[in-house]
């Protein structure tokens, strides 16, 4: 405030002599000395120097206000690459550790991650000193601006002259000094993008490389059994025909004289007639539940998807728990299930089983009878259908179907679930195997499954009533 009221005064001052001037112009010309003209002179030069000084003042003033802001983002973008720093670490310790050359890049990585980490260290202590640079200036500026002020009255001297240029001098060495540390932080974000592009890249490689692994986890270790053998069934009628020419099952369509595998109509007893895939094989018929052969299908459905069906089939399907469990209230019925690795090695399973209505959430109960394969599926134990949008089963609060994907009788989220997501070998990306196509024994090894197919049969000779 008081710059400025000296700043009008030195303004208004020579108004007040050129106010008697108008009267008589000629004469007060003719009064004024040399030296007094040179005075005037001077003190003009002074306020010219004065507001010069003044705009420099506030100059100063918004670059440190500028730099104090810089500062601020270069401590933001520190955070972010310490984060980063942290995220990329915490990638790198996932990859396996039998895989020697991918160890070795990684290591090279992690050097790589100790070099930047060290330049971060030398940047905050070039910060730091900017920081005291930042202060020393401000007092400069302090100081700068009460000479100012005191340059508004008298003429400064030719010492404070020379600081001024001095202190000119230190600003732009300051802001050159800046300039090449945000020059180096440029720097180290384009060396961080090339380590995470890295890292990525060996991401890709090892998740092809396990799901190869997987792929030559096939089932040509396993005891096999002839696909031929036929199961204790004769062609004895299981079903017969109902009335109006509707069959209750595939079993009893075989036994009318149906010879070909493909898409008929049954009613079971007490249900509305529907269309089932009926697969002859064994001197028999049976009726298929689920297929998959190709991922062409999207198995991750709503739990009403799963109890009414989906699916093509004569491709890829979900018959639907409401149609099968009308199937299996007609008597005993045989559960089989057989797959098919990535090298064309086929194995099955077959159960004993029983099949609750929606009011147990379809809840189904397994014994073993013969398979080719180890059992993955618990013996004994009731266990509920469950759908992400429909779980009926938490283990430690965590959702089976919404963590592996795909509607299945999980058991404490065990990891097989043939109603998963289909992985091939050659798939891209990172792998998860929960929520793959896998039949994963409790005590064995992963099998990465390229085909699936459940069924039902009768077990019994009985005629439905």
């Amino acid at each position: 405030e008081s710059m400025k009221i000296v700043l009008i005064f030195l303004f208004i001052a020579p108004l007040a002599p050129s106010a008697g001037a108008e009267k008589d112009y000629s004469s007060f010309d003719s009064a004024v000395s040399p030296e007094t003209k040179s005075r005037f002179a001077m003190l003009d030069d002074v306020r010219i120097l004065a507001n010069g000084l003044l705009q420099l003042g506030h100059g100063l003033k918004d670059f440190v206000h500028k730099t104090k802001g810089q500062m601020n983002d270069i401590f933001q973008k520190l955070y972010i690459f310490d984060r980063s720093f942290y995220e990329l670490s915490q990638q790198t310790s996932e990859i396996k550790e039998e895989e020697e050359q991918l160890r070795q890049t990684t290591a090279r990585l992690q050097i790589n991650n100790e070099e930047i980490k060290n330049l971060s260290q030398e940047m905050n202590l070039k910060i730091e000193d900017l920081i005291q640079n930042k202060i020393q200036l401000q007092e400069q500026v302090w100081g700068l601006e009460d000479k100012v002020t005191k340059l508004a009255i008298i003429q400064p001297s030719m010492q404070e002259t020379t600081e001024i240029s001095s202190l000119k001098a230190f600003v732009e060495e300051q802001d050159n000094h800046i300039k090449q540390l945000l020059q180096i932080v440029e720097e180290q974000h384009v060396q961080l993008d090339r380590q995470h592009n890295q890292i990525l890249e060996l991401e890709d490689k090892l998740n092809h490389i396990e799901l190869q692994e997987l792929a030559e986890n096939s089932f040509a270790g396993e005891q096999s059994e002839p696909e031929a053998t036929p199961l204790p069934l004769r062609s004895a009628t299981a079903g017969s025909y109902t009335a109006h020419g509707v069959t209750p099952d595939c079993t009893a369509l075989y036994n009318s004289g149906v010879r070909s595998s493909g898409v008929y109509t049954i009613k079971p007893n007490g249900s509305e007639a529907f269309d089932v895939y009926c697969e002859m094989k064994f001197g028999s018929s049976w009726t298929v539940i689920q297929n998959r052969v190709d991922g062409s299908l999207d198995f991750n459905q709503t739990w009403d998807a799963y109890t009414n069906g989906f699916g093509d089939l004569n491709e890829e399907f979900w018959l639907g728990l409401n149609k099968t469990h009308s199937i299996t209230q007609q008597g005993n019925y045989i559960l089989r299930i057989e797959l098919q690795d990535w090298r064309e090695n086929k194995r099955y399973i077959q159960y004993a089983f029983s099949l609750g209505g929606p009011e147990t959430d379809y809840t189904l109960q397994l014994q073993r009878i013969s398979g080719s394969i180890p059992n993955a599926l618990p013996e004994q134990t009731e266990l509920r259908f469950s759908t992400a949008d429909h779980n009926t089963h938490t283990s430690n609060d965590f959702n089976c179907p919404e963590n592996y994907l795909g509607g299945w009788w999980h058991s404490e989220c065990e990891e097989t679930n043939l109603n998963g997501k289909y992985v091939a070998p050659r798939s891209r990306g990172r792998l998860d195997r929960r929520k793959g196509l896998y039949w994963k024994p409790k005590k064995g090894r992963y099998y990465l499954l390229k085909s699936t197919k459940i069924m039902v049969h009768p077990t019994d000779l009985k005629s439905f009533e």
